[in-house]
């Protein structure tokens, strides 16, 4: 009796390492795409399948059968044309001359329309506060009750005597321009002697300023970063123009410079600043301006170039929206 079921277990025991071994192929079909600055990338999906091992493909034929290669091309967006393009609708009368910056803080994707020099008039107060923090903090301290007071009534009501107070106080010039290169400012130069107002910038400096201020990649502190931004959130009701016209309602923190030259009787007219767009996004933006014979026709074509910069990259805009907004003059 036990020698016959021992035999029947070893039958079986034979008959189950006859048995061929299932096992798992993993195929991977791989797709290649392209992310918007062109590069190429691939994705590799894997599927299963239970095979005998004397019926498993070859490498060769299983590659042929599985792996398949689809290249997918993505355009690359060029947003100096679509602003350029927006900027179209946009139309300086007379001697008026106009640029504009714009950084999309979402997507990280910025433009430039004009690369002149223009004087900043009083938006380079926001450029005196900065150096100003930036220079208390290398010192190791805060700034002094004093100091707050300038600042907050120079970036507020844009006094003219607080600016002038903190230009001495940072080195005039000379301070200005050591900050800005820690800043990464590459076009901008101090006005001459008290003359702040007659400081030399680009949109596209004037975007990286803001981007001190407004970005966490900053050679400014938090706290720095925060005071500014206060600041510029709470400006006097009848200076709460510019580029918040490219705003959500009151979504939108700024610095207006508004300048008559003496040589010329025309008007110099700038803002930048933070606006939350219609389409969610934030941004930073830039308008620089002269040559408009009243401020009231700059202000008319800085806003427009505003609407148009904000447009230009709005998700839910295309080139054509981007290209309403006009400027009436």
């Amino acid at each position: 009796m036990e020698s016959s079921r021992a035999a029947r277990r070893n039958h079986r025991a034979r008959s189950s390492r006859r048995r061929p071994l299932p096992y798992i192929a993993l195929a991977a079909v791989a797709v290649v795409g392209a992310t918007a600055g062109g590069t190429v990338y691939v994705k590799a999906h894997a599927h299963s399948a239970v095979v005998s091992s004397s019926a498993a493909p070859s490498a060769s034929a299983s590659g042929s059968r599985e792996a398949t290669v689809e290249p997918v091309t993505r355009p690359t967006v060029d947003y100096d044309a679509l602003l350029a393009k927006a900027m179209t609708a946009v139309t300086p009368a007379g001697d008026q001359k106009v640029s504009v910056a714009v950084l999309d803080l979402t997507s990280g994707e910025s433009a430039t329309y004009g690369s002149a020099a223009f004087d900043t008039a009083s938006i380079v107060k926001v450029d005196i506060l900065a150096t100003l923090l930036l220079q208390a903090q290398d010192a190791g301290r805060q700034l002094t009750a004093a100091e707050k007071s300038y600042a907050t009534t120079m970036i507020q009501n844009s006094d003219n005597d607080s600016a002038t107070t903190l230009w001495d106080l940072i080195g005039k010039a000379g301070g200005l321009d050591t900050a800005n290169k820690t800043f990464g400012l590459t076009g901008t130069t101090g006005g001459d002697g008290a003359l702040w107002g007659l400081t030399q910038t680009t949109a596209a400096d004037q975007l990286t300023l803001l981007q001190q201020v407004f970005g966490d990649d900053s050679k400014l502190s938090s706290a720095s970063r925060s005071y500014v931004q206060g600041l510029m959130t709470e400006i006097e009701a009848d200076q709460q123009w510019g580029v918040s016209a490219a705003a959500d309602g009151s979504k939108w923190a700024l610095k207006n410079g508004w300048l008559a030259r003496s040589t010329t009787g025309l008007w110099d007219v700038n803002s930048i600043g933070r606006v939350t767009g219609e389409d969610g996004d934030a941004y930073l933006v830039a308008v620089l301006s002269k040559g408009s014979t009243t401020q009231t026709k700059g202000i008319s074509l800085i806003e427009a170039a505003a609407k148009a910069g904000v447009a230009a990259f709005g998700r839910n805009s295309d080139s054509s929206t981007a290209a309403s907004a006009s400027a009436t003059n």
